[in-house]
């Protein structure tokens, strides 16, 4: 494992070619918006707070915008038969399923982030534009990245409407938990095919002036029958993540390996989400029918030894199936979901970080282990 050094955050917002915001959104397209919407309502503890559809003005899709803290999830579904237009939309939850097709990022230029993009190898998605209502005005743009998805650049400084202009404000679906279960997007991870891991990272190296913060191969991500490779890229003041994983060549079908086959090529493999209090969160969600990965007993019977004191006792990590990871900055609580589609394809992590700013290397091989415990029942290992 190797691990950059950073400028501080100031700093590195000065000098940084390709400066960010944060996460803006992520974006699904979906077969049922109103019905993701409703799970991620009820299941994830998330508000609903703007809509765009036919009642508003959309004759061709319907937009649900969720959010938790600065989390916020949009879920788009084509409303009309794809037959007779071809909306691309409609053709990829047809080829992929529910999925993410775009990780939109805040910027404070859209225009000069774009133009940056260009000038520095990225294809074009979207020129620039602008949006205006009566709340002010939003200029975005949008360039590809792995697969099918994009990144849109958004740029809300001037604009304080719900979501976007073309979206009303919406009331809940439901009552949200009374204890929010997160407060933001921690990192978004990508699967590429076999071989392409370096190209993807080389990209936002380039295309958006990111650094690499850890890479991991070899023996740090393999268990007895298979194995991956993951980098790490971030912007300068580490808001935005995303780890880049393909497989590796190893005795049976990897988890990479299976997403690429069911997803039907690149694209985001899960959503790592930051919580303040993960045992509330994982007991609040369990309860509203989230399933997480099982881990066996004996991962805890030695924890202690070399995680050292955490906040949570090792006996309520035990209960329920919670990983702890320590680094040279401090330690990291973490767990992850089963596939919340019938696909196994995208997933989600909830992590509760103490200094740690790592991805639960020590981990690794526990969670693998489960995931192929998964995979075997699905016939897929």
């Amino acid at each position: 494992m190797t691990q950059t050094t950073h400028q501080t955050p100031d700093t590195a917002r000065r000098a940084d070619p390709f400066p960010v915001k944060g996460m803006d959104a992520v974006v699904f397209a979906v077969g049922n918006a109103k019905q993701a919407a409703h799970y991620y309502s009820t299941a994830f503890g998330m508000r609903l707070v703007a809509y765009s559809g036919p009642e508003n003005g959309s004759r061709e899709t319907a937009s649900y915008v969720l959010e938790n803290g600065s989390a916020r999830f949009v879920f788009t579904s084509v409303i009309k038969p794809a037959t007779t237009w071809g909306h691309f939309l409609a053709e990829h939850v047809a080829e992929h399923g529910d999925g993410v097709i775009d990780l939109a990022i805040e910027v404070p230029d859209a225009r000069a982030a774009y133009e940056y993009a260009l000038e520095h190898g990225a294809r074009s998605v979207a020129e620039p534009y602008e949006l205006k209502d009566e709340y002010g005005t939003v200029v975005l743009a949008a360039i590809a990245t792995y697969g099918t998805t994009r990144h849109t650049l958004v740029e809300r400084s001037g604009y304080d409407g719900p979501y976007l202009p073309g979206f009303v404000a919406a009331a809940p679906m439901v009552e949200p938990p009374a204890h929010r279960t997160f407060q933001a997007v921690d990192h978004c991870v990508g699967n590429v095919e076999l071989g392409r891991m370096n190209e993807w990272v080389e990209f936002y190296n380039k295309v958006m002036g990111f650094t690499n913060m850890k890479e991991f191969v070899g023996d740090d991500i393999a268990t007895e029958y298979s194995a991956l490779m993951s980098k790490v890229v971030a912007d300068g003041t580490l808001k935005v993540k995303f780890p880049i994983n393909e497989p590796a060549i190893a005795k049976k079908k990897s988890q990479i390996d299976e997403y690429l086959e069911f997803y039907g090529g690149a694209g985001v493999q899960h959503i790592a989400l930051n919580t303040n209090d993960i045992v509330r969160t994982v007991r609040t969600m369990r309860a509203a029918g989230v399933q997480f990965l099982d881990t066996p007993d004996s991962y805890y019977d030695t924890l202690g030894e070399w995680v050292g004191e955490t906040r949570v006792p090792v006996e309520t990590l035990r209960e329920l199936k919670i990983l702890a990871d320590r680094d040279e900055d401090g330690y990291l609580l973490q767990i992850f979901t089963k596939p919340v589609q019938d696909r196994p394809t995208v997933f989600f992590e909830i992590i509760e970080r103490h200094g740690s700013m790592g991805f639960g290397k020590g981990n690794f091989k526990a969670l693998f282990e489960a995931i192929e415990r998964e995979q075997a029942k699905r016939g897929n290992l």
